[in-house]
């Protein structure tokens, strides 16, 4: 008789679980080159000071020195590393001038903006708590500096890191007869290979069509072209793409979207791809990554509609690896814009209030705290706060187990090495390593503060605070019992905010995919724009639901029947997708997916319903429901 198996519950699973993959050896290098070499020019220069903050901002650089492309990575560093600044400055400044309840106050009011703004997007989440981080320290941490001093040396630190990401080549990213031209233009090693895992998830899709892989596998190449998109869209100085290189890049990913549409169709549809359908993809794939010209491909296979799609796909995307394309096509990566007054409706709505009133609360709340309990160097009680109540780490409850057996054994470890290492070289080394493991460690919340842990008591050494490892663990703990309270102090408004938010962002952006579809438009860019913000938007709020799915049973309740609500949402962008190839191949709607759509768009009101969203897709009722029935 077998014995029974304890399942574990999801916000301990979720507590247990790390990243896997490659050590990410550049990312090391760069880390142990940033602050560790900055605090050592500061302290042989007499300012150590100065360079506690930069090292600190070289630190939080580190932690957002994640893989992609050089472009994506100045906003990715920058716009955290500039608001840092800019907390760090006010903070000071706030901290020097304002009585403790004041201080509280203003204190309250940034965490209030900065949660509403870290809403927006994962960047935006970046910039939101390094503000809150940096202001933290800025009241909180005694320097002789000013606050445009601290200010500009953060600043300094980060950009140091950034430039380190921009100037070092990243060694064997290409291979063979291109390693030439590749290290004479290596800027682009990170789009490049963004680009080339497009086309191998095609490829990918294309195996498991037919089969119960399929929908991960369709996953997965919402998350290569998300990608791409991203490295390819960074911030520029000119409008289109400058270089024959980036030129060629853009058109190769642009000629990977009808491929990835006629790989959903074919999935869609269930039919087993032949075999050399498979090939086409992979060899593109491999044309990017080497910088070459595509060869044979081969012989099409033409006996259904989306195999057409495919086979036309494959010629034009071979047409377009040979020649540079129009720069100012190529400029398009068939990406909606979202100007400003989108930004701060989302940062307003209901996801970014929730969340901006619990960062408020936690963080004013253990401000006050750590006001009460020291006079001086009360930074790291708020600080520790902002980490907690960031849900990009992971359930509320997993993020409390991480944070406190990450400090715990950070706190251990520090304390072992104070012990013995000589001051200042020692601790300086010390921060040289732990800048280095950041990148290793950014994998696991519990590893990440362990090394964050480390680094930061080594500086806060260097610049003359004494040992305060233990103490350090009972704030950390003190933090965690804050945010674990006003997680579930109950809000204003329905709970779930931010997966509600996420899904009606979906739903919108699915029905405006398929409203142009069937207004049988042939504009196909403004179509793959669509159909990428369609899967774009249901990736976020799938990453949403599995978030809070994962949250203790008091939490998790508040959002349960969305994940159903989303795979019916991804059912209709994928019917809609097999649609439109073939409304290109034979001009009129079909019953059969007539009766999808039909039957999808039922399902999605029932199910809508039952999980308190009402209608996401309104306006699907009360037109294009009827019309697809008449059809039909």
């Amino acid at each position: 008789m077998s014995r029974p198996v304890l399942a574990v519950p999801p916000w301990l699973a979720h507590a247990l679980r790390a990243q896997r993959g490659p050590v990410p050896w550049n990312a090391v290098v760069r880390g142990a080159l940033a602050g560790g070499p900055l605090l050592l020019g500061a302290v042989l220069t007499g300012r150590t000071s100065v360079g506690v903050v930069a090292a600190l901002g070289a630190m939080f650089a580190g932690i957002n020195d994640r893989p992609g492309s050089r472009r994506a990575s100045v906003k990715r560093i920058g716009v955290p590393a500039l608001a840092g600044a800019g907390g760090l400055l006010v903070g000071t400044y706030a901290g020097e001038h304002a009585h403790a309840v004041v201080l509280t106050l203003v204190l309250t009011l940034l965490g209030l903006l900065a949660g509403s703004v870290s809403a927006i997007g994962p960047v935006a989440s970046g910039a939101g708590t390094q503000l809150l981080v940096a202001a933290a320290i800025g009241a909180g941490m005694p320097l002789p500096e000013s606050g445009w001093e601290r200010a500009l040396a953060f600043a300094a630190g980060a950009g140091w890191l950034l430039t380190l990401r921009l100037v070092l080549p990243t060694p064997g990213a290409v291979a063979g007869d291109a390693r030439l031209e590749f290290w004479l233009d290596f800027r682009f090693d990170g789009e490049r290979d963004a680009v080339a895992k497009v086309y191998d998830a095609i490829a990918e899709l294309l195996v498991a069509t037919g089969t119960p892989e399929a929908t991960g596998r369709r996953a997965a190449l919402t998350a290569a072209l998300d990608h791409a998109q991203d490295a390819l869209a960074g911030p520029r100085l000119r409008r289109y793409a400058s270089s024959a290189t980036e030129r060629r890049l853009h058109a190769q990913y642009a000629a990977a979207l009808p491929l990835a549409e006629a790989a959903t169709a074919l999935a869609w549809a269930g039919d087993t791809v032949p075999g050399r359908a498979t090939e086409g993809p992979r060899r593109l794939a491999a044309a990017v990554r080497a910088n070459a010209h595509t060869g044979p491909l081969p012989a099409p296979a033409r006996s259904a509609p989306a195999l057409r799609a495919l086979d036309d796909a494959l010629l034009q995307a071979a047409e377009a690896f040979d020649r540079e394309g129009d720069t100012q096509e190529n400029g398009r990566l068939h990406r909606r814009r979202r100007n400003a007054t989108s930004l701060v409706h989302f940062a307003l709505g209901s996801g970014g209030r929730e969340y901006g009133m619990r960062v408020a609360l936690s963080f004013g709340a253990s401000a006050a705290v750590a006001q009460a309990l020291h006079h001086v160097h009360w930074y790291w009680l708020p600080a520790t706060a902002v980490f907690l109540v960031k849900p990009d780490l992971g359930p509320l409850a997993s993020r409390v187990l991480n944070r406190a057996a990450g400090t715990v054994l950070g706190a251990v470890v520090f304390a072992g090495f104070a012990a013995v290492l000589p001051r200042p070289e020692g601790l300086i080394a010390l921060v040289a390593v732990s800048g280095a493991l950041i990148p290793v460690a950014t994998r696991h919340f519990a590893a990440q503060t362990a090394v964050v842990t480390v680094l930061v008591l080594a500086l806060v050494m260097v610049g003359g605070e004494p040992q305060a490892s233990w103490s350090r663990i009972g704030e950390t703990l003190l933090a965690c019992a804050i945010v674990l309270i006003v997680g579930h102090l109950p809000m204003p408004g329905q709970r779930g905010g931010g997966v509600r938010a996420r899904l009606a962002k979906a739903g919108d952006a699915a029905y405006a995919y398929l409203a142009h579809v069937l207004s049988e438009s042939d504009d196909r860019a403004r179509r793959w724009t669509l159909r990428r913000e369609a899967y774009r938007t249901l990736a976020e709020a799938h990453a949403a639901i599995d978030l809070a799915a994962a949250e203790l049973p008091a939490l998790a309740r508040h959002t349960q029947g969305t994940g159903e609500v989303a795979a019916t949402l991804e059912r209709i962008v994928d019917t809609t997708t097999a649609y439109a190839v073939h409304l290109d191949d034979t001009g009129h709607l079909t019953p059969q997916h007539t009766k999808r759509l039909t039957e999808l768009l039922d399902e999605l009101t029932e199910r809508g319903k039952r999980a308190g969203l009402g209608r996401l897709l309104p306006a699907a009722e009360q037109d294009t429901l009827p019309g697809l029935r008449a059809a039909g």
